[in-house]
């Protein structure tokens, strides 16, 4: 009876602990993935080796994981089957391991992701500006901006003390990618764009820049500083020829100047 006994309280404990796990790993489950969804790409439907032409057999679908909104990067996606098949492949690929754009040989002039976007003779590069610095992550692709930055560096007038520069970058440069979310992208997708503003994030911002232009941001950003975007109306073209760095000399010193022409000139407002 005592046998029993103990057989049957180790087998309540058993499964207690197994419907425990179980509701612990699917929490976590639900946790790592309550900002993703799972979307159809192509994969392997067998093992396919270096030179092979795709047919239709031999590829099937496999769900994966991206983040809400985000972009799939290299990944071929079920609406872009007919793009490879009677390609060859450059690489092999196993079973039910998803095809790249990148394992296939495509005609030159078809290119994905974010390369063909960038104009001959410019270049993208990446900066961390997330949240608050890219106006509440209002900034979007095919936006255009002026990047600010603000620094901690000696003083000019006294070396053995330090003092807080802020000084306009660049004037009206265009986002190609706000984390992975491609200018393309927004394009094409501009009937849902308004219903993901606001609820997307990210942690870095991609422009086009000149060469000398990203030597520049990619010292400002090394030195320590922060970076801050303004974000411009998309028909302003225009820029300031001279604006001076601020510090806390010059904010006391242009604060009746900057009050009165912002009263006068955007306000349209006259002193009675």
């Amino acid at each position: 009876m005592k046998q029993k006994l103990i057989l049957i309280i180790s087998v309540v404990v058993g499964l207690l602990a197994f419907i425990l796990t179980n509701r612990y790993i699917q929490s976590v489950r639900d946790e790592l993935f309550k900002d993703a969804e799972e979307i159809e790409v192509i994969a392997a439907a067998d093992n396919l080796v270096q030179g092979a032409e795709l047919k239709f057999d031999d590829i099937g679908l496999i769900k994966i994981f991206r983040k809400r909104g985000g972009y799939t990067k290299d990944y071929v996606e079920k609406k872009d089957k007919d793009m490879i098949l009677g390609r060859k492949l450059k690489y092999s690929v196993e079973k039910r391991q998803p095809i790249l754009w990148a394992d296939v040989e495509m005609p030159e002039g078809i290119r994905t992701g974010l390369s063909p976007i960038i104009k001959p003779g410019l270049r993208a590069i990446s900066l961390a500006i997330s949240g608050d610095a890219a106006v509440s992550s209002l900034v979007q692709p095919n936006d255009r901006v002026d990047i600010i930055g603000t620094f901690t560096v000696p003083s000019r007038t006294n070396a053995k003390e330090m003092e807080t520069v802020t000084m306009t970058l660049l004037q009206d440069v265009s986002v190609l990618a706000t984390g992975q979310r491609l200018a393309k992208q927004e394009l094409e997708n501009m009937g849902e764009r308004w219903s993901r503003v606001g609820n997307s994030s990210y942690s870095t911002v991609t422009f086009e820049v000149t060469p000398r232009e990203a030597e520049l941001l990619i010292f400002a950003q090394g030195t320590q500083g922060r970076l801050t975007l303004t974000l411009r109306n998309p028909d302003d073209v225009g820029f300031e020829k001279i604006l001076p760095e601020v510090n806390f000399q010059l904010v006391e010193k242009s604060l009746p100047e900057l009050n009165d022409h912002r009263q006068k000139a955007i306000r349209h407002k006259t002193n009675h």
